[in-house]
């Protein structure tokens, strides 16, 4: 008996994309249960609290164990679990930059960032400049201009000054200005940390004094 040839039974066009598009969403649904099985596994891992979980933090070279709820910040661990008070609690919205730290050298608002997020960071609070009690030349010079009035805003001004400082040795006005744009001073001392960054760095400035001589 004859073999029939393949060609007696032809696919249809239309039989050929419907056969194409089954394969595809059974292969793209193949992938995604994949997909969505590890999620779950890393979702599964990641699970933390709502009770004290253990934290780790490097804070002025220094590391600190605590117990905390996944939901405290980086300030409410410094204030309320750790005696390193100089970091404020002022808006605790993320404008006025009482609450400023160092996180690897970058200057961030502390009440923004959980502390179990600042895990493998090298955190620098004010109290990490001068741990055996000298001051910085910043800190002189915010002394010697008077750069301070109630001092409430003055930590934060300091750390976002020192990585300014410690990025640019001698910065310009502009950028000393730009660096403290995210410090907030209620009692208006800007002109007075502008000098004091300045001084600091050694930088040379001409007085705002001037004398008006009516002719």
């Amino acid at each position: 008996m004859a073999q029939e040839h393949p060609l007696n039974h032809p696919v249809s066009r239309r039989g050929f994309f419907k056969g194409l598009g089954a394969t595809a969403v059974a292969t793209v649904a193949s992938r995604a249960e994949v997909v969505a099985g590890e999620l779950t596994k890393l979702d599964a891992e990641r699970v933390q609290g709502p009770g004290a979980i253990p934290v780790d933090l490097v804070i002025n070279g220094k590391r600190s164990s605590l117990q905390l709820e996944p939901r405290v910040t980086l300030l409410d661990a410094l204030r309320n679990h750790l005696p390193l008070t100089g970091a404020k609690e002022v808006c605790d919205r993320a404008t006025c930059g009482a609450c400023t730290v160092l996180m690897d050298g970058v200057p961030v608002y502390a009440c923004m960032i959980l502390a179990v997020d600042a895990q493998g960071a090298k955190i620098t609070t004010i109290e990490g400049l001068s741990p055996d009690g000298r001051l910085t030349k910043l800190q002189e010079a915010f002394v010697t201009c008077d750069g301070l009035q109630c001092g409430f805003c003055t930590p934060g001004f300091v750390l976002s000054l020192s990585a300014l400082l410690e990025k640019t040795p001698q910065p310009t006005e502009a950028q000393v200005l730009k660096a403290c744009s995210g410090n907030l001073c209620r009692c208006g001392s800007y002109p007075r940390v502008v000098q004091a960054a300045l001084q600091a760095a050694g930088v040379k400035t001409a007085s705002r004094c001037e004398v008006i001589r009516h002719v």
